[in-house]
């Protein structure tokens, strides 16, 4: 049972605080009574502006890492470092090439990846804090390292060039910007189409990158960050003396008393070797049709082996859980691999947040949850709508066959609505491009209310934590 917390620190620090049952108390630890045993972090490259101004959502730096991963093992809790490979948010609408990586050809992007991966773990393991997983990637659907890793949404740049010309009409009509950005999401979290088997040597970006070159060096980026991961796997264990490092036992989702910070899984013992299991994650848990052509890509360009296919799940944009549960059997059954929901959520109301940000109504960008794509889900954004949808996520989960269903994690459960903790900052927006809205989109959709105090779905999680 996982959560990621990457923003708790900026929450606690602008005056965020969480209660069960009336007791006030610190969120990882009301998490973890409910069954929590792996935090998922999120690290960007170098969040901050040329004036060292954060770019907020959380910071996200390494600092801001180790110490919440460091808060996990005082604990007891695994954690699984997300590596995005940017300096900001990267997920199928956007992965910017940090600042320091711009202009470099794909051959000094792997190199840099390599570099930056090993760094990082090399940190963790001086910093006495290795991480139980590492997600090489972030929501690769699209690619990442754009454009030299940029693949086309659906399958082919010819029918999403044509999708976006015709709707680019409509756009220019209405308000520049903020609709331009909306529809840009829309256009990411709808249902991936079908390819139209164009020849991929043939098709080429915006940028003109050839498809096929695309494949090619997702795979090789990849490829580049799951070396380092092993190259330092091998590098602790030929350094292991005595029992003296913090193990990254591989950890179990679905058994809190199998996986905790410092506790070794069976084979881990008998060997006493440090494993690093790898996630590659993509979005769109409903859309089998993305997972085949995705992976089959991979491993045809040489993909390196992993362990877990990790994949998102938002009832408003992904689908159906009929959906989900195809997609989880049949890709566990083609790749044989570990499956975890490495990102899951539901809203819990629909009722406005506003007074607690204390932005105007012109600052605010709103709920991710808008009411076109909540009437889509079957299930009321209520606490119980909430609880009952959880359940039946996590019945998915476990009903994937030979025990390849390894847990979920919960998106951000603990970013309440406070001031100063939105999705983005003046600085970040500049970086990106983007016109201008903060807040928080996500406060609807914790596991804990506006107040900071622990919901019902809590509870039915706690429930599947003791079987």
């Amino acid at each position: 049972m996982g959560m990621d917390l990457s923003t708790l620190l900026a929450v606690e620090e602008n005056g965020g605080k969480f209660y069960n049952h009336g007791t006030p108390g610190n969120a990882m630890e009301i998490l973890q009574g409910y069954g929590m045993n792996l935090v998922r972090l999120r690290i960007w490259n170098d969040p901050f502006d040329e004036k060292g101004t954060s770019y907020g959502a959380g910071g996200c730096d390494i600092e801001t890492v180790l110490a919440l991963a460091k808060r996990a093992k005082r604990l007891g809790i695994g954690w699984l470092l997300d590596f995005h490979y940017s300096d900001f948010w990267a997920d199928p609408g956007k992965q910017w090439v940090p600042k320091a990586w711009r202009g470099m050809n794909a051959l000094e992007l792997e190199q840099a990846i390599y570099d930056y991966t090993t760094e990082v773990l090399d940190r963790c393991g001086k910093e006495d804090v290795v991480p139980q997983m590492v997600a090489v990637g972030n929501e690769l659907s699209n690619g990442f390292l754009w454009p030299l890793g940029q693949l086309p949404h659906g399958g082919s740049w010819k029918r999403l060039l044509e999708k976006k010309q015709s709707r680019s009409a409509v756009i220019n009509e209405q308000s520049p910007g903020v609709v331009a950005n909306e529809q840009s999401r829309k256009d990411v979290v709808e249902d991936q189409s079908q390819s139209n088997g164009m020849d991929e040597e043939r098709e080429i970006s915006p940028e003109g990158v050839r498809l096929s070159d695309a494949y090619k060096n997702v795979a090789a980026f990849v490829n580049a960050g799951i070396r380092a991961v092993r190259d330092f796997e091998a590098r602790m264990n030929a350094g292991m003396k005595g029992g003296n490092l913090y193990s990254a036992a591989e950890p179990d989702l679905q058994d809190p008393e199998m996986s905790s910070a410092d506790g070794a899984k069976p084979d881990s013992a008998k060997t006493g070797a440090c494993k690093l299991p790898v996630m590659i994650h993509l979005d769109a848990g409903g859309d089998n049709e993305l997972y085949r052509r995705w992976f089959d890509h991979y491993f045809a360009n040489g993909g390196e082996d992993f362990e877990y296919i990790g994949l998102s799940y938002y009832p408003f944009w992904h689908g159906t859980l009929d959906k989900l549960q195809y997609n989880m059997n049949d890709i566990a059954r083609r790749y044989g691999k570990k499956l975890i929901m490495a990102e899951v959520s539901m809203g819990f109301t629909m009722e406005d947040y506003a007074s607690y940000e204390r932005l105007m109504p012109s600052e605010r960008k709103g709920m991710a949850t808008k009411p076109d794509a909540v009437a889509r889900v079957p299930y009321p954004m209520t606490p119980q709508g909430q609880a009952d949808f959880m359940r039946d996520a996590i019945e998915v989960v476990r009903q994937v066959p030979d025990g390849l269903g390894c847990g979920f994690i919960y998106w951000e459960p603990a970013w309440i609505p406070v001031p100063n903790v939105g999705w983005a900052n003046a600085a970040s927006c500049e970086y990106i491009h983007d016109p201008g809205l903060y807040g928080n989109e996500w406060a609807n959709q914790a596991l804990f209310d506006y107040e900071g105090n622990a919901l019902p779905a809590l509870g039915v999680i706690g429930k599947y934590a003791r079987k």
